[in-house]
């Protein structure tokens, strides 16, 4: 079942048409991966879907519900969560107040909070660890960490991760993947957009490669690892 359809989607920077009618899916506990160049039009896709920025054109369905024109708060109450590109903590609060700001829109939030605080400290013991530390003093491993934390403390639906590897050691770097599989093994559809191709498709159930604000191949993860066309350009085949 498409728990995400986004069909025709055209986005525009002034007269730089950005996304060039694409359409996609997600379907309900899978891990879906967009993977293209700098400039293909990964990020602009994720922030269009929820909200953060205009469509010229097309229709985003999500949960049976069409919220193409809902703003994003609305849409983070529905279910479906952004982690963005660099994190974006908030750099003055500490580890535990940036989780708290996560839980803002869970209703019945009191009673459940502690409850959701420790799910999240077992996934991620380095936060506990660093819970009343300024979260703008951890290392960039650490604040990818608590910004998977943040977003997954407002229960997600989908959960959307924008380049969570950018910028970490190759030894992190498997560690946030292996988070990724974990956080899909226990039951959070996962939209993935990221550079490290080869990392991306052995997690995905499927994939689509975007070039040029266009979707110009689709398949399994392993199909798509196994194309001479993704080899070449993405896998250094």
């Amino acid at each position: 079942m498409a728990l995400l359809e986004v069909h025709d989607l055209e986005v525009y920077y002034g007269v730089i048409r950005a996304l060039k009618g694409i359409s996609f899916e997600v379907n309900e506990g899978e891990i879906v991966t967009l993977i293209g160049a700098n400039g293909a039009g990964k990020t602009t896709t994720m922030q269009s879907t929820v909200g953060l920025i205009p469509k010229r054109s097309g229709k985003v369905i999500f949960d049976g519900k069409d919220i193409t024109k809902l703003p994003c708060q609305k849409i983070v109450h529905l279910g479906m969560t952004q982690v963005p590109e660099g994190r974006r903590i908030f750099g003055e609060l500490t580890v535990y107040e940036n989780l708290l700001m996560g839980a803002y829109s869970v209703k019945k939030k009191s009673a459940n909070f502690k409850e959701d605080l420790n799910k999240i400290y077992e996934l991620f013991p380095r936060l506990l660890e660093r819970k009343n530390q300024v979260a703008g003093t951890l290392s960039g491993g650490e604040q990818q960490m608590l910004a998977m934390g943040r977003a997954l403390m407002s229960h997600p639906k989908l959960l959307m991760l924008d380049e969570p590897s950018m910028g970490l050691s190759p030894l992190l770097v498997d560690q946030v993947f292996d988070i990724i599989k974990q956080i899909n093994k226990d039951g959070t559809t996962i939209l993935l957009v990221e550079q490290n191709a080869g990392k991306s498709l052995a997690i995905s159930d499927r994939a689509y490669v975007l070039e040029n604000g266009e979707i110009v191949l689709s398949g399994t993860g392993k199909e798509l690892s196994e194309s001479e066309m993704v080899k070449k350009a993405y896998l250094g085949g």
